[in-house]
This record gives structure tokens, C-alpha cells and sequence, in this order.
């Protein structure tokens, strides 16, 4: 059950399941107590997963691995923080298989990225922009990997919806190293 906050009450969601009542699970966790909080996580962005089922977002630090999509908002600068809000620091992730799809809607995903729907029937694997990417961390990106992108994808692209929304579908979850 989504619990929505007065502070957020008219707050749009980034990440809207699709296909995803049997295609995909929401992943319990915690926030990660360690974490700083130094960027927002908006639904839909990237996060790892550590030991003892802790999350923080994807920074791509160390040997960091994209686990799955952040079902919450934890954005102080935002001004929504649905953990603390919550006193518990239960978090959770949506992990799922190739058959889940979800809608994206910015700016929880690389807007200056180029999005176009494939017309040769290619497969767009998408990846998560690091700590050093001009628009930060946690953002899945059609971009190639590089210093500023991760090497592991997470997604694919299903479709361009318009420059403010992308579907996409799960790749399964994978643990961190």
C-alpha cells in the first residue's frame, strides 16, 4: 500500500507500473542509515542493493551494482521524503523479468539523453548514469557505457512516448558484489 504524505499529496509519480502484477515484485528493504541523502531519489531511479537488505542510490562507487528501481521518493531537496516521513526506513525496490514494463516520466530518467524508438527492432539497453554525470547519479541513459555511465544495464527500452516519458522493461534483479 502507497501511503501519501501531505507534503506530497499532489506530487506526480515518476515510475508508474504498467505491466507489472505478476511481471515484477516491489523488494523490501531499508534505506541505507549510511546514506547522506547528498541527491534526491525520485521513483524510478536506480538503486544497489547491499547486505542486510540496504539500498542507497546507484552512485556507481566501488563495485556498486543497478539492483532495481526505487518505488519511492526520498528527495530532501525536493522537499518529499517518504522514509523519514515514515520513522521506519523501510525503502523499497521494483525488480522484475523481460516481461515487466514501466512508464518513466522526467525527469527520473536521462533527459538529454537523444530518445528514439528504434525502427530496426533493436534492442536499446539501458544503463545508469554514475556520480560524475552532469545530471547525477541513479538516471537510466540509452548512453554507451563510459566513465560517466555504468557498465551494466538494467533495462531496455520498450518505447518513446515523448520527451517526458519512456517505457521500459526489467532485466532480473542481480545482487550486489
Amino acid at each position: 500500500m502507497l501511503r501519501v504524505t501531505a507534503d506530497n499529496i499532489g506530487q506526480q509519480r515518476t515510475l508508474r507500473p504498467l505491466y507489472a502484477q505478476h511481471q515484477a515484485t516491489p523488494y523490501g528493504g531499508f534505506l541505507d542509515p549510511a546514506w547522506n541523502r547528498s541527491h534526491d531519489i525520485y521513483p524510478d531511479m536506480v538503486v544497489a542493493k547491499y547486505a542486510g537488505e540496504l539500498f542507497r542510490l546507484y552512485t556507481g562507487a566501488n563495485a556498486e551494482v543497478p539492483w532495481g528501481l526505487s518505488e519511492l521518493f526520498v528527495a530532501p531537496v525536493l522537499g518529499i521524503d517518504e522514509v523519514r516521513n515514515s520513522n521506519t526506513n523501510l525503502f523499497t525496490a521494483w525488480v522484475g523479468g523481460s516481461d515487466s514494463v514501466f512508464a518513466v516520466l522526467a525527469p527520473a530518467f536521462d533527459t538529454s539523453f537523444g530518445w528514439v524508438n528504434p525502427t530496426d527492432g533493436s534492442e536499446v539497453r539501458l544503463r545508469v548514469t554514475k556520480a560524475s554525470h552532469p545530471l547525477g547519479p541513479g538516471l537510466l541513459t540509452g548512453a554507451a557505457a563510459g566513465t560517466n555511465v555504468s557498465t551494466e544495464s538494467i533495462a531496455t527500452l520498450v518505447e518513446v512516448v515523448g520527451s517526458n516519458e519512456i517505457h521500459v522493461s526489467l532485466k532480473s534483479a542481480r545482487t550486489a558484489a
